[in-house]
């Protein structure tokens, strides 16, 4: 069976890199006698946005079959003293910078990661401006063709995680904000799904919004809130949006709170608490 290799870049299509990277991992596994086959999960991630690049990662790698090998490039400190690292998590590896771009695989205990220091498993010739093909497809290839990823360097016990934005409670409503804005101007958000109870309704910027179960429910540009298919709550507009409307951006509060009847049943239920 042929090894998987994502990649996941900011690079867009108009430049070479995304193939120099690929022609680095193709040689490799050639040179083996080995199979691999190249996913594209997206080049598209905004320029130096390692959020939006781990959202990206988060999203699509529990799709991928155990034993797939994720290389992410989004780098802004290359060629600095930031480390390269590969981070085995749930039968699956991922490969690039220690910059927080892995942070949706490092909760709990059941990780372990390396820093990409042994000279063996680079392109003989590293530039300081391109370590995506010349320290991590080659990391990431090696690793792909059955190279234990301890052999890649010494243990690292303090990866780089990113502030991840999380949905707390707060005076009995649910207080989220906004984690991404899709291509059609969907805002993702950081409730998940469990947090949103029947009737709930949900507000931006002082807007109340109504709560439907796809986008197709919504009248043309009708504004409504979701599930999306990230488990998440999703603001969208139909065939418009919901960025534009509600002139929202990454950070943008996002509150669910029960109904008014909600509220007041959960009321009658709670007994009074005097001081003690």
């Amino acid at each position: 069976m042929d090894a998987i290799v994502t990649l996941t870049t900011d690079f867009g299509v108009r430049d070479p890199w995304v193939a120099e990277m690929k022609g680095a991992i193709l040689g490799i596994a050639r040179t083996a006698g080995r199979a691999v086959q190249l996913v594209d999960v997206t080049h598209e991630v905004a320029r130096h946005d390692v959020v939006e690049g781990a959202l990206a990662l988060e999203a699509a790698a529990p799709f991928f079959p155990r034993g797939t090998v994720h290389l992410a490039v989004i780098d802004p400190g290359v060629g600095t003293a930031r480390r390269g690292i590969a981070i085995a998590a749930g039968d699956q590896v991922f490969v690039g910078p220690d910059n927080g771009v892995f942070t949706p695989f490092l909760s709990g205990t059941g990780w372990r990661a390396f820093e990409l220091a042994a000279a063996e498993y680079r392109l003989p010739a590293v530039s300081r401006t391109f370590h995506g093909r010349d320290v991590f497809a080659p990391a990431a290839a090696h690793v792909a063709i059955g190279v234990d990823v301890a052999r890649l360097g010494p243990v690292v016990t303090d990866p780089v995680r990113l502030p991840w934005a999380a949905a707390r409670a707060r005076g009995g409503a649910i207080e989220g904000t906004v984690i991404h804005v899709d291509r059609f101007g969907n805002l993702v958000t950081s409730i998940a799904a469990d947090a949103i109870g029947e009737g709930a309704v949900v507000r931006v910027a002082k807007r109340a919004i109504p709560l439907v179960g796809t986008y197709g429910d919504l009248a043309p540009g009708g504004l409504g809130g979701l599930v999306g298919s990230s488990g998440r709550l999703e603001i969208a507009v139909r065939e418009g949006s919901a960025a534009a409307t509600l002139r929202a951006r990454r950070g943008t509060r996002v509150i669910v709170s029960p109904t008014s009847s909600s509220r007041a049943t959960a009321s009658s239920r709670t007994p009074a608490r005097g001081r003690s």
